[in-house]
């Protein structure tokens, strides 16, 4: 990927990866380390609660769309720092078998005054599962370096 650095990106621009599947080893692996509760990690017990089912941990869901962002390697080997995460939501159970595409667009970019060699991204992450249904979304702000001068 070429470096894009803060002056490099519009308000408005998206991306969007390419769609990855959870499986049910996966859900009850990292629900055994992170998050055990019988929803995500005892299939049979899942299956007479609530959800009817086992389901992923929304940290589990959190940390794939994290890997995924590090993968797509937006930026390049431009150096960017996460700034925080507002308004997380999960919206949908993700199941076994759920096939899941984020999408990831600028939403808004903001020139440090203070610091005039970088700037603010704003940007909203939603992730889908093979059904169209928006599982998490979350904005979330980083802080990129403008391009140098040369």
């Amino acid at each position: 990927m070429t470096d894009r650095y803060f002056d490099d990106l519009t308000v408005g621009e998206s991306w969007t990866g390419p769609a990855f599947e959870i499986t049910e080893q996966e859900i009850i692996d990292f629900a055994r380390q992170f998050d055990p509760q019988p929803m995500h990690v005892d299939p049979d017990s899942a299956q007479a609660k609530r959800f009817g089912g086992l389901i992923a941990s929304g940290w589990h869901v959190a940390s794939r769309v994290m890997r995924d962002f590090v993968d797509a390697n937006l930026y390049g080997d431009v150096p960017l720092l996460g700034l925080g995460v507002n308004d997380l939501r999960w919206r949908v159970p993700v199941r076994p078998g759920d096939r899941l595409t984020v999408r990831r667009e600028v939403l808004e970019l903001v020139p440090s005054e203070k610091q005039p060699d970088r700037g603010r991204v704003r940007t909203i992450t939603e992730v889908s599962n093979q059904n169209g249904q928006i599982v998490m979304s979350f904005e979330n702000w980083m802080q990129l370096p403008k391009r140098p001068k040369t």
